[in-house]
């Protein structure tokens, strides 16, 4: 992730729980993965997004995830809200 401030500014829902809710509801706009996190998570998130049709983006550690998102801790997934 080069723009690490993009996550930051935008608004955005961390977390397994909070990012599953927000695709759900129809309230995501893209969704971010960590390709290192664990799959039984992950593979239930990408199954969703591509039902709903939301765009995901891979990032290559959970841990630079979460710093774009601006936690101190890695992140397995977040999801950008729609504007």
């Amino acid at each position: 992730m080069t723009d690490d401030r993009g996550l930051q500014d935008a608004q955005v829902k961390i977390g397994t729980k909070q990012t599953v809710k927000a695709v759900e509801l129809g309230l995501a706009a893209e969704v971010y993965v960590a390709e290192d996190g664990d799959q039984r998570l992950t593979s239930r998130i990408v199954l969703l997004c591509n039902k709903q049709g939301v765009k995901i983006t891979y990032v290559d550690t959970m841990l630079n995830l979460g710093k774009a998102c601006g936690i101190e801790v890695g992140a397995a997934m977040a999801a950008v809200l729609k504007q």
